[in-house]
């Protein structure tokens, strides 16, 4: 029997689709009209065609804030991804404790990220910070404001700190969602923890930690807040990301065609990696059948 397709339901939704096409469609021919034009103030604007574009490809100040992006990404989440999965594979699943621990996971989440930059800041001091008081009484010199090693590791941490809990949320509704009878034909068949791990859990975890992955990729390669909040793109450039180059360029020096044509270029930057991620992700073979589990 053929199924009959009712498509009414897209007439409710419709009108939500066409506010966000608006919402984002407009302020993108805006950046575009002002990537291909220069200005020197009373709007009044000029042709510029493609210069910008060429300017920024070109720019070693521009290669050099896309390595710092893709080295700071690499490392959120080479710690960020296994430290989410250790974590949700160590809650309860049952129980009182679970909605305990998940209060508590979901609370670094709810705190804006002016005020996470801000409280870091402060807790990184070495005259009224704990950190960075404790730190220094241990004997290590420690200046996140002026030694750059200093000022990444805390930008580091920082980041690890309001973020894994969004990997951890999303990989314990994975792990929860695995039938019982999964564990017990593994524990049948003598299977260790790390077969189970292995065969069960981190199969059916692939989708969300797809979702984890992109996520958190495309945020911490969007990061502006904290950092400008802490170190404020220093010590020097050395945690001078794209999007503190960005604003810089756009409202320090007012700047608006290069502004517009750098802006354009991170975008396709964010969604080619993105699209990349997805495409390996899913032909890695997120959810593939199980095999056997008796290692």
């Amino acid at each position: 029997m053929d199924k009959t397709w009712n498509n009414k339901a897209w007439f409710m939704v419709l009108p939500v689709l066409l506010l966000v096409a608006f919402s984002a469609v407009v302020p993108l021919m805006t950046v575009v009209n002002y990537s291909v034009q220069d200005t020197f103030g009373n709007n009044q604007f000029f042709w510029a065609g493609t210069s910008w574009f060429q300017d920024i490809l070109t720019s070693a100040r521009f290669h050099d804030a896309l390595i710092r992006n893709l080295m700071f990404s690499g490392i959120i989440l080479a710690i960020e991804i296994p430290l989410g999965i250790l974590v949700a594979l160590s809650m309860p699943k049952k129980g009182f404790w679970v909605s305990v621990c998940l209060v508590l996971m979901a609370l670094p989440l709810l705190i804006p990220w002016n005020v996470v930059g801000t409280i870091w800041q402060v807790f990184g001091r070495t005259d009224i910070g704990l950190l960075g008081y404790s730190v220094a009484a241990l004997g290590i010199d420690y200046n996140y404001v002026r030694d750059p090693f200093d000022a990444w590791v805390t930008v580091i941490i920082m980041d690890v700190w309001h973020w894994t809990s969004l990997v951890v949320l999303l990989c314990y509704a994975g792990l929860v969602s695995i039938p019982d009878a999964y564990y017990q034909a593994a524990k049948i068949d003598g299977a260790s923890r790390w077969a189970v791990f292995r065969f069960i859990q981190l199969p059916k975890m692939g989708r969300v930690l797809l979702i984890a992955v992109l996520l958190r990729f495309m945020d911490s390669f969007m990061i502006y807040t904290e950092p400008f909040v802490v170190t404020g793109g220093g010590p020097g450039n050395s945690t001078t990301f794209l999007s503190i180059d960005l604003v810089k360029l756009a409202i320090g020096q007012f700047n608006l065609g290069e502004a517009a044509a750098m802006s354009l270029v991170y975008f396709l930057i964010i969604l080619a990696l993105s699209w990349v991620f997805y495409t390996v992700m899913t032909n890695a073979g997120a959810d593939k059948p199980l095999t056997g589990v008796s290692e």
